[in-house]
């Protein structure tokens, strides 16, 4: 053998040297190591050798070996120079950290302080950049308000359960489940996506209609449970809860979403959108337990289809919930005698959301924005409501000009389908009706010129025209809810489950003729729903 040629240390040598015992136990394994780290030592100072020379010395080396010997000489080389590799590495992550905790400004407290103000994404993306911050980031006020939506289903319950232990009770808000991209507010940060290894940046373009299909393939990545964690440790999580929005999570029944509100007494805001629950048995566990509630917002997952909304439930959620301030109950069908017990007993009342709602012919609003309960509302939205009658909105119209509603600042009466005439609900009456005496919309504008009043019906032959649509500028503010998730239409819907017209009977009629033509929605009325 050379006598240049490098001493190579045996791999039993550097296992030891990776698993570093403590001298104080083991006096000879403290002989080992300082072997150890002068026979590497002596090996790292031939880093200034020329490639060339390593591996000539390393062909020499094997050569003064026996033929049978040459495989293992390679391999245990090999593996030196992968463990070599590793311990470098770490130790380079490890020089990076201490070079962080020294040179980033902030104490570790206000640190704390900046990551609870991050979106949850960013927050992950953080925690992986270094020591220091994986450390600041595991601080249970980081944790306060959660945002778990994801444009594919992505989080499962695991995840769910993770970011909730991290909060603690100091959880503030929770937003869970699948939220199509058209949905996401301007200027916020995009949904979460993410495993419980690494985060997913890059999502695929496609169409709502594509990721309704998808999630149905993996709805069993969030099931019925994955709200259990609130009720863990004594329920300290879920108890000074305020916020909480779930979005499509298919399989969450009545049964579990009822045993998370039981776990949220502070709850504050609710919202519910696409989940396959009962109107009236969630509300009776808003009534039951959420008695602080001030905004409630639950859009059916089946348009027109559940009609399990009890008179008595309305009286409970109004004598249980006095502190609502808005209510918006979409696509449901919803009857005017338990419509006004709502809108008229909720004596904070501002903000109502009936849209897409069957059955709701507009007779609850008679007398109702001069008494308690009405003459409070600043935004009403009978958006597509499918037996809204013509006559109703006139009276309705006739009331503002006449001084009620004084706080009105928006008023939605939009209709896909033109509004219902008065004999014949399934008479539509269209755009050129609008101009005609018993529709005073010209003299509300001129009488209410800060009034937003959206009216947007088809014509005749079915195109859709923009009757009316007062410009709201800064002056008027109008609450948050009218986002993109109150837009024309529903985002958060398939269009096979809001068949606008599947139902012929409104609740409130009889004797409906049974040869009545069903609309159907044609696919150009949805192309909005495409990202």
């Amino acid at each position: 053998m050379d006598s240049h040629s490098p001493v190579i240390p045996s791999t039993t040598s550097l296992s030891m040297a990776a698993k570093r015992p403590c001298p104080s136990q083991n006096p000879r394994a403290e002989n080992n190591l300082g072997e150890v780290e002068r026979r590497l030592e002596a090996f790292l100072s031939l880093s200034h050798v020329a490639s060339l020379s390593l591996d000539l010395s390393f062909e020499r080396l094997l050569q003064s070996l026996p033929s049978d010997s040459d495989s293992d000489l390679i391999d245990r080389a090999l593996k030196m120079a992968s463990l070599l590799l590793d311990a470098a590495k770490h130790s380079s992550r490890k020089r990076a950290s201490n070079h962080n905790s020294l040179s980033w400004p902030l104490p570790p407290d206000l640190t704390i302080k900046v990551f609870s103000m991050l979106d949850t994404q960013s927050l992950c993306y953080a925690s992986a950049t270094c020591l220091l911050f994986s450390k600041c980031a595991k601080d249970p006020m980081c944790y306060a308000n959660l945002d778990l939506t994801t444009l594919v289903p992505k989080v499962n319950n695991a995840v769910v359960a993770t970011m909730i232990q991290r909060a603690g009770k100091g959880l503030r808000s929770l937003k869970l489940g699948v939220v199509p991209s058209a949905a996401t507010s301007l200027g916020s940060c995009p949904p979460f996506v993410c495993t419980i290894r690494n985060a997913i940046v890059e999502v695929p373009n496609f169409s709502w209609n594509d990721k309704r299909s998808r999630q149905g393939r993996e709805s069993s990545i969030l099931t019925r449970c994955c709200l259990s964690p609130l009720s863990g440790d004594g329920g300290a999580p879920g108890a000074l809860l305020r916020k909480l929005h779930l979005y499509n999570i298919e399989r969450m029944d009545n049964a579990s979403l009822g045993a998370a509100l039981s776990a949220c007494p502070s709850l504050l805001d609710l919202e519910i959108v696409g989940l396959h629950v009962e109107l009236r048995q969630t509300l009776m566990s808003v009534s039951a337990n959420c008695h602080l509630i001030e905004r409630l917002f639950f859009e059916s997952s089946k348009t027109g289809r559940d009609d399990s909304l009890k008179a008595q439930t309305c009286f409970e959620l109004v004598n249980n919930c006095p502190h609502l301030t808005s209510l918006s109950l979409r696509g449901f069908k919803l009857h005017d005698c338990k419509v006004r017990v709502l809108v008229k007993g909720f004596r904070k009342l501002k903000y109502v959301d009936f849209s897409t709602s069957y059955s709701i012919t507009g007779n609850f609003l008679r007398n109702l924005g001069s008494c308690n309960g009405g003459n409070l509302l600043e935004v009403l939205i009978l958006r597509d409501c499918m037996h809204l009658k013509e006559m109703e909105v006139a009276r309705l119209l006739t009331a503002i000009l006449a001084g009620d509603f004084k706080l009105l600042v928006h008023l939605d009466i939009s209709n896909r389908e033109g509004l219902a005439s008065e004999a014949d609900w399934y008479h539509r009456c269209y755009n050129s009706r609008l101009c005609s005496s018993i529709m005073p919309t010209k003299q509300v504008l001129e009488a209410r010129p800060d009034m937003c009043l959206v009216a947007e019906y088809p014509s005749a032959e079915g195109s859709y025209i923009e009757t009316f649509d007062a410009d709201m500028n800064s002056e008027i503010s109008l609450p948050s809810q009218l986002s993109s998730h109150t837009s024309d239409g529903s985002i958060f819907m398939s269009t096979s489950e809001s068949s606008y017209n599947s139902d012929q009977g409104s609740g409130n009629e009889d004797g409906q003729d049974a040869n009545y033509v069903i609309y159907e929605e044609s696919s150009d009325e949805i192309d909005f729903l495409s990202l």
